[in-house]
């Protein structure tokens, strides 16, 4: 089994030993081709030379931007393609949240993650996954956990900015950014409007999650679950704020912190499950991100539900 590697050598969990040690023991069960990311992109690119080489394997040792960055270069040819024609994506945790890795059922841990996906390559042991797919002035991009349009994306773009100066993105961080920026939002002007084929339209949308899977994220070791019917195997859910003031939003956290089975309740929610397309619009400008990934402010996404797109050593 021929595979490639991707390592971020910036990787937020892991230092040069415990790589290494990764390393040699997935090249002991594989025919390991090893290369580091160096910028960004990169890793979209090595994967598209990858998938043009005839690889078997995608494997990837970072946190979900780079693993973000692999799936869009595995998928970028889209020519009718399926699941099984693509190297199967292989991940192991190495970042802040890891939401992906965490989502398909690994463990946090790089190490402990690498036992569980040898034992799947040991026999030949493969999940096939549903993917989100982006458009957006004239733009496409395949994520496989989050999106999110406004409040989430504004504190994604605050940690950025602090990630640029050398500090790490540690739960704490994104808690008292979140904090922070939620005082100086503007809690009266709704900016979004929700329409799709067959969906009702909701207007006055402050901030809207688009998930591909739950969690959406974690704080620390608790997942945050405001869409806890999402899955790989089925299309798109949603769920957007109409309300952002101090008691809607305490009573939404009580309601999507831990593992959840039922969805959240209120008047002030917009709720979608199992869409295949929709579209948020906006009157301004809004904060915009992918996998945790800030891509700027847009004014009009489109989101679609892309089944059976990827195959997962897992």
């Amino acid at each position: 089994m021929r595979a490639m590697l991707l390592v971020n050598p910036k990787a937020t969990t892991t230092n040069q030993r415990t790589q290494d040690v990764l390393i040699r023991a997935l090249g002991a069960t594989m025919d390991l081709t090893v290369e580091e990311t160096g910028y960004r992109g990169h890793a979209a690119h090595l994967a598209r030379t990858a998938h043009a080489a005839g690889f078997d394997v995608m494997a990837v040792l970072g946190g979900d931007g780079t693993i973000n960055e692999t799936v869009n270069g595995l998928l970028e040819a889209d020519d009718g393609e399926s699941a099984a024609d693509r190297p199967a994506l292989l991940v192991i945790p190495g970042g802040s949240a890891n939401v992906f890795a965490r989502a398909l059922g690994l463990p946090n841990d790089p190490v402990e993650a690498t036992g569980m996906v040898l034992e799947a390559v040991g026999q030949d042991r493969r999940r096939t996954v549903g993917l989100g797919q982006a458009l957006w002035e004239g733009q496409s991009r395949y994520f496989t956990f989050c999106s999110g349009l406004g409040y989430d994306a504004e504190v994604i773009r605050a940690v950025e900015g602090m990630r640029g100066t050398g500090l790490k993105a540690t739960p704490a961080r994104y808690v008292n950014t979140a904090l922070r920026h939620y005082l100086s939002t503007d809690k009266r002007h709704a900016a979004m409007t929700l329409e799709g084929p067959g969906i009702p339209p909701a207007q006055g949308v402050f901030m809207a999650v688009v998930s591909n899977t739950s969690p959406w994220s974690y704080v620390g070791p608790r997942p945050v679950c405001p869409t806890p019917w999402a899955g790989f195997e089925t299309g798109l859910d949603l769920l957007g704020l109409q309300r952002l003031g101090p008691a809607a939003m305490v009573h939404l956290l009580s309601q999507i912190i831990g593992t959840r089975e039922t969805l959240p309740s209120g008047r002030h929610l917009v709720q979608l499950h199992d869409e295949k397309e929709f579209t948020l619009t906006a009157e301004r400008p809004v904060a915009y991100q992918l996998d945790g990934d800030y891509l700027g402010e847009v004014e009009s996404v489109t989101f679609r539900s892309i089944p059976n797109a990827l195959q997962v050593v897992v």
